[in-house]
């Protein structure tokens, strides 16, 4: 499945989002995006979020874990933001939703459910 796809499922499931993205890990590009608030700058968002990604990356290796990274949470005073790494590494779902009205178990079942078809 592209990454417009996987765009398009997670806005059928979850149509209330502030904005979403496929990134590539390496670039820090997104692939596909989509925000549904005019202001939310989902190029600036996806590359200070690979830094986030590569930093834990190698955190992980310098502490010679035996674990990958699967997703990182980042709790705002009104917004979770949710990163999903697809099982190659290679690519994240990156998703910004309002807290309050968002429900955070369901909103990362969505981000795994779609992460599967990133592969």
């Amino acid at each position: 499945m592209s990454p417009k796809d996987t765009i398009k499922g997670i806005l059928s499931d979850l149509p209330t989002l502030l904005a979403v993205a496929v990134v590539e890990v390496d670039s820090g590009m997104p692939l596909a995006s989509h925000a549904n608030i005019a202001d939310f700058d989902i190029e600036t968002a996806a590359a200070y979020n690979t830094e986030v990604i590569k930093a834990k990356l190698k955190a992980v290796q310098a502490l010679k874990l035996k674990q990958t990274v699967q997703d990182v949470l980042l709790t705002l005073t009104d917004q979770l933001h949710l990163i999903k790494l697809s099982a190659d590494g290679q690519m994240f779902i990156y998703l910004a939703v309002n807290a309050k009205d968002t429900n955070l178990a369901q909103a990362r079942q969505i981000m795994k459910a779609h992460s599967a078809s990133l592969n």
